[in-house]
């Protein structure tokens, strides 16, 4: 099929939320991909994090083959051993107790927010309130977009689901002042990325941590862009020293098969009882084959100091790219390979930019309209890096 008759079957089929780039991805290798017309991309977007181990991985597809001709799906009322051996990995990792798979990042984080306020009743019937932060991304569904603290998610589809705050990411004070005995959880991404890709600041995660234990509020973290080795350790909170009550995962936690995930202490997982949470497809034998593959590959020591090396070594790159264009780039931002460019009135917009890197052979993103987002698969190199700083360098300069 040619490219202008799968722009047109699309476009007259597929529901119009996306605004799609004019390129037909076919097939990748490593951190390339290929369209239709055989022309290569190297991959700076990583499926927006989620191909951590990059395209056409061989011990990936093995994995996933060899599991598709053993059976794909038999539902969660029986055991898999694929699903029992990802769990155990998961819990291992976390240093938390329970782990339960889902089919994506939003609905891990329902499943986070439903047993936090399950466990809150056992304490209180009044606590209810889950105070998240402006700016933040949790998901699409009523309760994860209502989590979310980016209004323009949430037009047109009120009422919305009751119980939610805001605050400040990176403001402790601002916190202190709106929680209560009364909330149920607080709930952030250790690192924002669809917000601008915002770290934390000092001590602000512990500081958020202890307000959580005086209030006895859980705390949740969103780790399903910023988890699965991305910040240079396993999970980031590992970088802050404090371990939440609940940890969300999804993204390239299988390397591109659909998986979500939530771990959680015991006390928390208590709140559940067989029947209060479930799903048919999460945790399939398929995706947690392809799961297991990513846990023993992502967390080993080498591989997570390569990933800090080159996020390090990126992130110079950057800066220096920001000193050669001071009126463009505002600010650099981020851990490991979640990085972030600000702009600042640039000569082109920055979607404009993105277009531009596309027709020299980048493929990387703007968020929030004024972020170049930066997400590559774990796996690069900093020759890799190089290649994608002078086609940066080339479009910033023209």
């Amino acid at each position: 099929m040619t490219e202008e008759k799968i722009f047109e079957q699309d476009d007259k089929n597929y529901l119009p939320v996306f605004k799609r780039y004019k390129i037909v991805l076919e097939r990748g290798e490593g951190a390339y991909l290929y369209d239709l017309g055989g022309k290569r991309y190297i991959d700076f977007l990583a499926g927006i994090a989620v191909n951590v181990l990059g395209h056409n991985y061989p011990p990936l597809v093995k994995a996933i083959a060899e599991q598709a001709a053993k059976v794909i799906h038999v539902s969660n009322l029986y055991y898999t051993e694929p699903q029992a051996t990802a769990a155990a990995k998961l819990v291992k990792l976390s240093g938390l107790d329970r782990a339960f798979f889902a089919n994506s990042g939003a609905e891990a984080n329902e499943g986070a927010i439903k047993i936090a306020r399950k466990f809150a009743k056992s304490i209180s019937p009044d606590k209810t309130q889950i105070i998240t932060a402006w700016n933040s991304f949790h998901g699409r569904t009523l309760a994860t977009l209502t989590a979310t603290g980016q209004l323009h998610y949430q037009e047109g589809l009120e009422p919305l689901p009751a119980g939610f705050d805001y605050v400040h990411f990176n403001d402790a004070d601002e916190l202190a002042e709106k929680i209560s005995d009364k909330t149920c959880a607080v709930m952030l991404e250790t690192i924002q990325g669809e917000g601008g890709v915002y770290p934390p600041k000092g001590d602000y995660l512990k500081r958020v941590r202890e307000l959580c234990n005086k209030h006895d509020a859980l705390l949740i973290l969103d780790e399903i862009q910023s988890g699965m080795g991305r910040s240079g350790k396993f999970f980031a909170y590992e970088k802050y020293g404090i371990k939440p009550d609940i940890v969300t995962l999804a993204k390239g936690l299988a390397g591109g098969v659909p998986i979500g995930a939530f771990i959680c202490t015991e006390e928390v997982a208590k709140a559940f009882k067989p029947g209060d949470h479930g799903t048919t497809f999460g945790g399939n034998p398929l995706a947690c084959a392809a799961a297991n593959v990513v846990l023993d590959t992502v967390p080993d020591e080498k591989f997570l100091a390569h990933v800090e090396e080159v996020g390090a070594y990126f992130k110079d790159k950057l800066i220096a790219l920001q000193k050669k264009y001071p009126t463009q780039i505002k600010e650099i931002r981020g851990e490991g390979l979640i990085l972030g460019a600000q702009l600042d009135k640039p000569k082109r917009s920055g979607v404009e930019i993105v277009n531009e890197c596309m027709k020299r052979g980048a493929i990387i993103n703007c968020t929030v309209g004024t972020v170049l987002r930066l997400i590559p698969p774990l796996i690069i190199t900093r020759e890799q890096v190089d290649e994608v700083i002078n086609i940066l360098d080339s479009v910033l300069g023209e």
